[in-house]
């Protein structure tokens, strides 16, 4: 089969999220100048570069409460600053409640009940349990092609380990087993992990 985005696939769903999997899921808090907070996961997100650390995220669509695009891009043009929180499989209810279309004066830290902690390098909330924490300070805010589509960079300037993650000096997945966003409703956990060397090694 072949087609042409732009001419429509024929499917009852669209293919495209599901052929570019698994995905990481950037579970994004932030802050308003106001001191509201919100908390929502992404799947277009990802690590993009080693020196200095940095990763991105993609917001698309709009809310009808915000002017062109969701609480966490509204949030981070006020403050330039993000926390990219990781899932573990875990979570994956608590998760997937922060993912609804709330208004934008919904505290999602309080909807899910979850239990915040203070970032130390930016002004905003991280979600206190989770494996690992990155704490961004914005570099970039990329329209995208389409409408309401926002292509996010940002420079990682703390980051947080749960204790229990480390293990023999690394930072052991299989000890929190990632949650990863497949296509259409589905996800996959990441339970089972090899090594390959590399031709040169």
């Amino acid at each position: 089969m072949f087609y042409e985005p732009k001419n429509g696939h024929g499917m009852n769903h669209d293919p495209f999220n599901a052929l570019v999997t698994p995905r990481p899921i950037g579970w994004i808090s932030t802050r308003g100048t106001d001191g509201s907070e919100n908390l929502a996961p992404y799947s277009f997100f990802n690590a993009v570069a080693y020196t200095p650390p940095q990763v991105m995220f993609s917001s698309v669509g709009a809310k009808p409460d915000q002017i062109g695009t969701k609480d966490s891009v509204a949030n981070i043009r006020e403050t330039g600053v993000f926390c990219a929180n990781v899932v573990e499989s875990e979570a994956r209810d608590t998760m997937n409640i922060t993912s609804g279309p709330w208004p934008k004066t919904q505290d999602e830290f309080e909807l899910a009940q979850l239990e915040r902690a203070e970032c130390q390098t930016i002004p905003c909330s991280r979600v206190a349990n989770a494996p690992a924490n990155l704490e961004c300070q914005v570099t970039q805010i990329v329209p995208l092609k389409g409408n309401n589509n926002f292509l996010i960079i940002g420079e990682v300037t703390g980051i947080h380990m749960r204790d229990d993650c480390i293990k023999d000096g690394q930072f052991d997945v299989l000890s929190f087993k990632p949650l990863a966003r497949l296509g259409y409703r589905d996800y996959a956990i990441v339970d089972n992990v090899f090594s390959l060397k590399r031709p040169n090694e």
